[in-house]
C-alpha cells in the first residue's frame, strides 16, 4: 500500500509553525556504489541518487529497523523521521533494544511503498509497482536538547502537519523517560518498478486479462474520540 502523504510533506516543509525544516541532503550528489548498497537483482531499476532516495523515506511513516544483537538477527517496526542526512527513532528509555543501540550499532532501515499489483497473463510475470529503500548506518544516542526537541517535533508534524503546536508539549517526566537515537546515513539505495505487466511474447495471445490494480493508504475523514470535549472543533489542519 503506497502512504499517500506527498501533499503533507509539501506542507510540512513550507509550514509557517514549524521551528524546523525538513531538508534535503547537504550533499546532493548520489550514493556511492558499494558492497552494501549495490543493486545486482534487475540493477536498471535501482537508484542511487539521494534525493530520490529521501522522498521514498520521506513518504513512509513506518520503517523496519534491523541489526544483530548477543548474535541474534532482529528487526524492529517503528517510526522514524528523517533531518538532513540521519535518520532518528525514539522509543522507552527502559526499552532493551532503544538502549543496545544508543551505544552505537551497525543496523540496516528499510521502506517499502507497494503502487500495484501488477496481473501479468503468465503466473510467473506477475510482480507489483514498488518503492523501496534500504539505508545502511550507525546508531548513536541524541544528548543535544535542541537536536532532541527538533527531533520530537518533526515525528510529530510527519504524523500530522501542523499538530506540534496545537497539542500539550511534553512534560519533564515524559522527556525524562524517552529515548531519541540517531542514524548517520552512511550508504543507501533504492528499487523501483513502475508500468504494466512484461509477458513472453507467445503469451500476449492468451484470452487472459492482464494489467495493475492500483493500490494506496489516504487519509479519511478524521473520527473524533468519544471523549472529546464538548465544544472542541475539527482543526483547520484536519479538514
Amino acid at each position: 500500500m503506497i502512504l499517500n502523504t506527498s501533499a503533507s510533506l509539501v506542507a510540512l516543509r513550507e509550514s509557517p509553525f514549524l521551528k524546523f525544516k525538513i531538508t534535503p541532503s547537504q550533499n546532493m550528489s548520489s550514493f556511492p556504489i558499494t558492497p552494501n548498497n549495490r543493486i545486482t537483482r534487475l540493477p536498471k531499476r535501482g537508484e542511487y541518487d539521494r534525493d530520490a532516495i529521501y522522498a521514498i523515506l520521506d513518504e513512509a511513516l513506518v520503517c523496519t529497523l534491523a541489526f544483530v544483537r548477543d548474535g541474534q538477527p532482529v528487526q524492529i517496526p517503528t517510526g522514524f523521521c528523517r533531518l538532513g542526512d540521519k535518520l532518528y527513532v525514539h522509543g522507552s528509555v527502559g526499552s532493551g533494544y532503544m538502549r543496545a543501540m544508543a551505544e552505537g550499532m551497525n543496523v540496516c532501515v528499510s521502506v517499502t511503498h507497494i503502487d500495484g499489483l501488477v496481473l501479468a497473463r503468465s503466473a510467473f510475470h506477475h510482480s507489483m509497482n514498488y518503492r523501496s529503500a534500504v539505508v545502511f548506518g550507525t546508531t548513536a544516542r541524541v544528548t543535544d536538547e535542541q537536536e532532541w526537541y527538533q527531533v520530537l517535533e518533526a515525528f510529530t508534524e510527519k504524523v500530522q502537519p501542523g499538530r506540534w503546536v496545537d497539542v500539550r508539549q511534553p512534560d519533564a517526566g515524559e522527556w525524562k523517560a524517552t529515548m531519541v537515537l540517531s542514524i548517520t546515513i552512511d550508504d543507501a539505495s533504492a528499487k523501483v518498478r513502475t508500468g504494466p505487466p512484461k509477458d513472453d511474447e507467445e503469451d500476449y495471445s492468451l484470452d487472459t486479462w492482464a494489467g495493475v490494480v492500483p493500490l494506496k493508504v489516504q487519509r479519511l475523514t478524521p473520527i473524533p474520540d468519544e471523549l472529546l470535549k464538548a465544544g472542541v472543533t475539527l482543526p483547520d489542519y484536519l479538514k
